[in-house]
């Protein structure tokens, strides 16, 4: 796996455990985040390269800032 892949992959992750500590669905997140399911779907596999307009919209959604999500990644 190259650096490219696993740095999605950890954003992802990061994606998914706020989600979870918040209680919400992907779908509910998506909802709240102007996206489709399974736009976050693939965020949280680490298979999309979002811009940062959109780090900014999912962090927004989560309730926290977008330097919460890539901070030390």
């Amino acid at each position: 796996m190259n650096h490219r892949d696993k740095l999605l992959q950890n954003f992802g992750r990061r994606v998914r455990d706020a989600r979870l500590a918040r209680g919400l669905t992907q779908e509910q997140l998506a909802a709240l985040a102007g996206f489709d399911r399974t736009y976050v779907s693939l965020v949280e596999r680490g298979k999309r390269n979002l811009s940062l307009l959109n780090i900014y919209q999912l962090a927004s959604s989560l309730g926290n800032q977008p330097e919460d999500l890539v901070r030390e990644l």
